[in-house]
């Protein structure tokens, strides 16, 4: 009976010895190479580990173009000043309905008036300012075959001057010249590690 039992638990928790042919795994491939995995049966010099983590296309460029950001920075830009103008069109319906002793109903409409008209124009405003934007940026990647900071500048300073160009030559240059500040501050921004390096390299 003793025998018995312990043949069964020897199925379950068998026992292995140095001289078992199945522990005889070959840790090396051949000698002077790296490790062969006992489990993958491969041998791990011939992963490249310098392979590209992403698998882009034959000849497609490593991010998106313009064109292809103009549609999210459009949608973005229309859903911002929707959020935008829909909180101050509350504010300012509450304020002014507070003013005017609405309640009930009638208050309720009032405020929908005022969220739903103020956020309508500023995500039109913005909207429009993106579009033309996008339109600048995609117009001049195309024509000088590249897209740097150059496009981002002249693009986000004709967006400023074309729709402020209605408003006279005095607004429209201010147009012209808080585009080119926006469009600045995001380039250095954006560029802020390669002017560290450069700080690095030639310390004052």
């Amino acid at each position: 009976m003793e025998k018995k039992n312990n043949g069964i638990l020897s199925m379950y928790s068998p026992s292995y010895s140095a001289g078992d042919p199945s522990m005889n795994v070959p840790v090396y491939s051949q000698q002077g190479l790296a490790p062969l995995s006992p489990y993958l049966n491969f041998d791990p010099t011939y992963l490249q580990q310098s392979q590209p983590e992403f698998i882009f296309p034959e000849g497609a460029a490593r991010q998106r173009g313009r064109f292809e950001l103009a549609f999210s920075q459009i949608g973005g830009s229309c859903m911002i000043g929707a959020s935008v103008g829909g909180m101050g069109g509350l504010y300012n319906g509450l304020k002014s309905t507070t003013l005017a002793g609405q309640t009930g109903k009638l208050r309720r409409t009032q405020l929908l008036n005022y969220v739903m008209k103020q956020g309508a124009t500023t995500a039109n405003t913005l909207g429009v300012l993106a579009v033309m934007y996008s339109g600048f940026g995609v117009l001049l990647s195309w024509l000088r075959g590249s897209d740097d900071e150059a496009n981002t500048l002249v693009a986000a300073t004709a967006t400023g001057l074309l729709y402020k160009s209605s408003a006279g030559l005095r607004k429209c240059a201010t147009g012209g010249a808080i585009g080119f500040g926006l469009a600045a501050a995001y380039c250095l921004w954006n560029s802020r590690d390669r002017i560290n390096d450069i700080r690095h390299i030639n310390p004052a």
